[in-house]
């Protein structure tokens, strides 16, 4: 099943494929043609995101090689990373550094 890496900075991957549940193998790939594999740990819908690699409670969650947000809460690699366990960026009047 396909997911995609767009940034090597990125340390969450899209998923491509419905059907994904605990236990699926997950071909990730990047825009240099590289792949890896994964296993998801929990359902990933489709379009919505895979932990790469763990991600720590207050860590950044990066995508396209930008910080979209901070986890909530640990990410254990593989697990779905959505509304539960990110804290985005985007739509918060209240950062300082007017993200």
């Amino acid at each position: 099943m396909p997911a995609l890496c767009m940034d090597e900075r990125d340390n969450v991957a899209m998923v491509f494929e419905d059907g994904v549940g605990p236990g699926t193998g997950l071909e990730v790939f990047d825009q240099k043609g590289r792949t890896m594999k994964a296993t998801a740990r929990a359902a990933i819908p489709y379009g919505h995101k895979l932990a790469l690699t763990p991600i720590a409670a207050g860590e950044p969650v990066i995508k396209y090689g930008e910080v979209i947000g901070w986890a909530t809460l640990a990410i254990p690699a593989g697990d779905h990373v959505h509304v539960h366990n990110l804290e985005s960026r985007r739509g918060r009047g209240d950062l300082t550094d007017g993200v």
